[in-house]
C-alpha cells in the first residue's frame, strides 16, 4: 500500500479528495483503499472489477453475450461448446481383440504406421505391457501409456528396413495424443477426415457448453445469466419475465425492450413452439419447427400489404396445436396481408377463405385446375378428389379388427435421454404401432435416439451411440433394421430413383441384350452414365457443366455437346421399344411400367414405385430435387422388393409429410402389407388417418418439452380414446366414428 494523502473532512477539501483519489486510481490500476478511522476500510475500483481478486469485466455491449462473436465466445472452444476427440470406444471398436491382431483401428499397413508399431512394442518391452492380452484384461495404467503417453523418456531409436536408424530419445506420445496432435496441425482435407472417423464431440471442460467467456456469465438478472435463461422453454421464459422484479429505474430503462421480449415469445407460443427453448440448435429442428419460427418473425414485424408463400406449415404439427396456427395464419392475414399456403391438412383447407385445387392426378396427369372457389364449393365438386376427401365421399375406413401381434416384444426401460422421464415402453412384434403425442414430447427421442440406435449398433454394428437408457430386451427377436428417413437419396445430381432402387441396373440390362447391341459389342457398362465408354466426356455423364463465378455461386448450364442427355451419340443409337437410354430416365414411372411389362425383374420395381405414390416420378430425376416425403417412399420401395424376414423392424418419422389423403390412403396398403408378412411397422406420427389404422399406440405427453416425456397412454385407438389425459385421444375419437 501506498499512503496518497490524509484527510479531515471540511466543506473545502472535496476537490483535494478528488485529487488523491485521481492519483491513486493512477498508480494502482483502477484502485483505491478509504481507510476511515474508527469505522471500516473501503476498497473502490473504477473498474468492472472485483476489488479482491481482480476479476474484471469489460464494458458491457451485446456482443459480450454472443457466443458468435469472439469478444463473448469461450476461447477454448471458440463458442462451439464442444471440442472434437478421439473417441476410445470407436478407435477400439472390439476389446476382445489384442492390439497385435488388430485391436486399434487407425492401425493399418505402411511403412508410417510399422514405424508406429515398432515404437509401441519397445514401449511395451520397457513396461512389461502385453500386447496380444485382449485389450479388456490391460489395466487402466497401461492402457494410459499406450493412448496417451509414458511417463518417462525412452530410448525409441528404430532401424528401418534401408539399414537407416532413426534415433530418438523422448516420451512415447501415445496413439490417442499422436492422432489429436496431427488432427490440429496437419493442412491435409484427407488425412483430417480420416482421423475424424475416430472422433467423436465432447463437452467443453472450461465452459461446460455454455459457449461464453465467464465475463459474460457473471451477468446476472434475478440471479439468472444469459445461459440460464435460454436454457428454459419459451413457456418458462414467458413466466420469468412475467415475474421479473425491477426497481422504478430498471424499469423505466427496460419497459421497452421487455414488451418487445414478451411479444415475440407469445408468438412462438402461439405457432405451438412453447416448449422449445431459446439454445435448441437449429439443426435439431425439424422443417415444420422452422419454418414456424420464421412464421414467428414475421408476425412479429406487424407488417401489412405483403403476400406470404407458405409449403405446409403444418408440418409436424399435433392437431391440439394447429388451430393456433391456424389462427396466427388469420391474424397475418386480419392485418392486410394475403398468405398462399400449400397444404394437405384438413383443418387448414376447411378455414381457408379460397382453395385452388390441382390435379386430378400426378404428374403427366396432372397441372389442371380441378377446382377453385369457397371450400364449400370445391366439396360440390366431384371431379375434385381434395374435395370428395373434405365432404366424406371418400375416406380412409378404420380397420375392422387390429392385429394380435407374434406374442413377442421389445422392452425398454429406465429411456431418461432429453426430457424423457426414466420411462419403460414395451413395443409388440407383429403389429403396425404408431408413437403419438404433442409436438416436443419425446416422441423422436425415444424411437430415434434410442430404440433405432440400440437396434442398429446391434443388429448392423453400427457406432452411433443410443440415448440414455437402462436395460434393452428382445432384441434376439430381430434380425432387420430398417430406417426410412426424410433424408436425401443422394446429394449430387448422378443420384435418382433408378440408381437407388437398383432398377437401372436390370434397365441396362435390357439395353445390352439387344440385337443392335450385341452387334455392337456393347455390354451392360456402355449405358451407365458413371463409367468411361458411353457416356459424354465433355460433362463427365452429369449432363450439365458447372461454370465457376468466382465470387457467386456456381452455374450450372445444360451441357452443349449431349443436350444434357449424359451419353455420346453411339450409345443414344441403341433403343429399346423406339426409346433410348436417356429417353427411358426422362420416364415416369407409370409410364415405363407399359414399357416393361415384359421384363418381370424391371416391372416389380417399377410396380412397387407405383403403389408407394411414385408413379409420377421420373425415373432418371435428380435426387437433389426430390422432397422429403419421396425420397422416404424411393428408400421404402426399395427396401419392399427385398424378401420379407418377419423379424424386420420399420421405423418411419412422419411419413405422411407432403403427402395428399389419397397418397396416405396408398401408403398405409404398403406398410399394412409389411406387418401382414409378418414384420414390425413403427411409425412417429400426427396425422389421425394413420394413428387409426394402427394395432398399437404409444401416446407420450401430456405436454411438450420438460411438461412432456412420459408415458400416458398405451393400447389400440379404442383404449387411447378412454385416457383423459390423452391429446391424441381426445382428437381421435371423431376420426373413428
Amino acid at each position: 500500500d501506498v499512503i496518497i494523502d490524509r484527510v479531515i473532512i471540511k466543506e473545502d477539501s472535496r476537490s483535494r479528495i478528488f485529487e488523491s483519489i485521481e492519483t491513486s486510481t493512477k498508480m494502482a490500476n483502477g484502485k483505491v483503499v478509504i481507510n476511515i478511522l474508527g469505522d471500516k476500510e473501503i476498497v473502490m475500483s473504477e473498474n468492472y472489477a472485483c476489488p479482491l481478486c481482480d476479476f474484471s469485466l469489460p464494458e458491457l455491449e451485446p456482443r459480450l453475450f454472443s457466443f458468435n462473436s469472439p469478444y463473448g465466445a469461450c476461447p477454448v472452444c471458440k463458442g462451439l461448446g464442444v471440442n472434437l476427440h478421439i473417441d476410445e470406444d470407436i478407435l477400439i471398436p472390439d476389446k476382445n481383440l489384442s492390439i497385435m491382431d488388430g485391436a486399434v483401428a487407425s492401425f493399418q499397413s505402411g511403412e508410417t504406421l510399422n514405424i508406429a508399431y515398432k515404437k509401441l512394442r519397445l514401449v511395451a518391452r520397457h513396461y512389461g505391457i502385453d500386447l496380444y492380452k485382449p485389450v479388456k484384461d490391460l489395466t487402466r495404467k497401461e492402457l494410459d501409456i499406450i493412448l496417451y503417453r509414458s511417463p518417462d523418456k525412452l530410448d525409441l531409436s528404430l532401424t528401418t528396413r534401408s539399414g537407416s536408424t532413426l534415433k530418438s530419445y523422448d516420451y512415447f506420445e501415445g496413439i490417442i495424443t499422436n492422432l489429436e496432435r496431427r488432427y490440429m496441425e496437419t493442412t491435409s482435407p484427407q488425412i483430417r477426415e480420416w482421423i475424424s472417423r475416430y472422433m467423436t464431440e465432447l463437452p467443453c471442460p472450461v465452459c461446460k457448453q455454455t459457449r461464453l467467456k465467464d465475463e459474460a456469465l457473471s451477468v446476472r438478472i434475478n440471479n439468472k445469466n444469459i445461459y440460464e435463461v435460454t436454457c428454459l422453454s419459451i413457456r418458462d421464459l414467458i413466466e420469468f419475465f412475467d415475474k421479473l422484479k425491477l426497481n422504478h429505474e430498471q424499469t423505466e430503462v427496460s419497459f421497452l425492450i421487455i414488451k418487445e421480449i414478451k411479444e415475440r415469445l407469445n408468438f412462438l407460443k402461439n405457432v405451438g413452439l412453447e416448449y422449445l427453448s431459446l439454445n435448441r440448435e437449429a439443426s435439431t429442428l425439424s422443417g415444420g419447427e422452422a419454418q414456424r419460427i420464421r412464421l414467428a418473425t414475421q408476425i412479429g414485424s406487424r407488417l401489412s400489404g405483403i403476400l406470404y408463400v407458405l409449403d405446409e406449415p403444418s408440418i409436424g404439427l399435433h392437431q391440439r396445436d394447429n388451430q393456433r396456427l391456424i389462427d396466427s395464419l388469420k391474424e397475418m392475414r386480419d392485418l392486410g396481408n394475403t398468405l398462399i399456403v400449400v397444404e394437405h391438412d384438413t383443418d387448414t383447407m376447411l378455414q381457408a377463405d379460397y382453395l385452388v385445387d390441382i390435379g386430378p392426378k400426378a404428374g403427366t396427369e396432372g397441372g389442371y385446375l380441378v377446382a377453385c372457389g369457397t371450400p364449400e364449393e370445391v366439396m360440390k365438386n366431384d371431379k375434385s378428389i381434395t374435395g370428395r376427401y373434405l365432404s366424406g365421399k371418400e375416406k380412409i375406413e378404420v380397420p375392422k379388427k387390429r392385429r394380435k401381434g407374434n406374442g413377442k416384444s421389445i422392452k425398454l426401460t429406465g429411456c431418461k435421454e432429453n426430457n424423457l422421464k426414466n420411462i419403460s415402453v414395451e413395443f409388440p412384434l407383429g403389429k403396425f404401432i404408431c408413437v403419438t403425442g404433442v409436438s416436443g414430447s419425446g416422441k423422436s427421442t425415444l424411437v430415434n435416439e434410442i430404440l433405432c440406435k440400440i437396434l442398429s449398433s446391434t443388429i448392423n454394428k453400427s457406432k452411433e451411440k443410443p440415448g440414455k437408457y437402462r436395460t434393452v430386451k428382445g432384441i434376439e427377436n430381430v434380425d432387420k433394421i430398417v430406417n426410412i428417413t426424410q433424408d436425401p437419396i443422394g446429394r449430387t445430381p448422378r443420384s435418382n430413383p433408378a440408381t437407388y432402387t437398383g432398377v437401372f441396373d436390370s434397365i441396362r440390362d435390357v439395353f445390352a441384350s439387344t440385337k443392335e447391341a450385341k452387334i455392337r459389342g456393347y455390354d451392360k457398362s456402355r449405358f451407365s452414365f458413371n463409367v468411361k465408354g458411353g457416356r459424354c466426356e465433355a460433362c463427365g455423364g452429369d449432363g450439365v457443366k458447372k461454370i465457376e463465378m468466382h465470387f457467386l455461386p456456381d452455374v450450372y448450364v445444360p451441357c452443349d455437346v449431349c443436350n444434357a442427355t449424359r451419353y455420346n451419340k453411339e450409345t443414344l443409337k441403341i433403343k429399346f421399344k423406339g426409346l433410348n437410354i436417356a429417353e427411358v430416365l426422362n420416364t415416369r414411372v407409370h409410364e415405363a411400367l407399359s414399357i416393361f411389362e415384359n421384363v418381370p425383374k424391371v416391372y416389380k420395381t417399377l410396380k412397387i414405385m407405383e403403389e408407394v405414390g411414385l408413379g409420377y416420378v421420373e425415373l432418371g430425376q435428380s435426387a437433389v430435387t426430390l422432397s422429403g416425403g419421396e425420397a422416404s417412399r424411393v428408400k421404402l420401395a426399395k427396401e419392399l422388393q427385398k424378401k420379407p424376414t418377419g423379424k424386420s423392424v420399420f421405423i418411419l418419422d412422419e411419413p405422411s409429410t407432403g403427402l395428399h389423403q389419397d397418397d396416405i390412403k396408398k401408403l398405409l396398403v404398403i406398410l399394412n402389407r409389411i406387418v401382414d408378412n409378418g414384420d414390425t411397422v413403427i411409425v412417429i406420427e400426427h396425422n389421425l388417418d394413420i394413428i387409426k389404422q394402427a394395432d398399437y399406440i404409444i401416446d407420450l405427453g401430456p405436454e411438450g418439452g420438460d411438461f412432456g416425456g412420459t408415458v400416458v397412454a398405451t393400447g389400440t385407438p379404442e383404449e387411447i380414446c378412454k385416457v383423459k389425459e390423452s391429446w391424441t385421444g381426445k382428437y381421435l375419437k371423431d376420426y373413428l366414428k
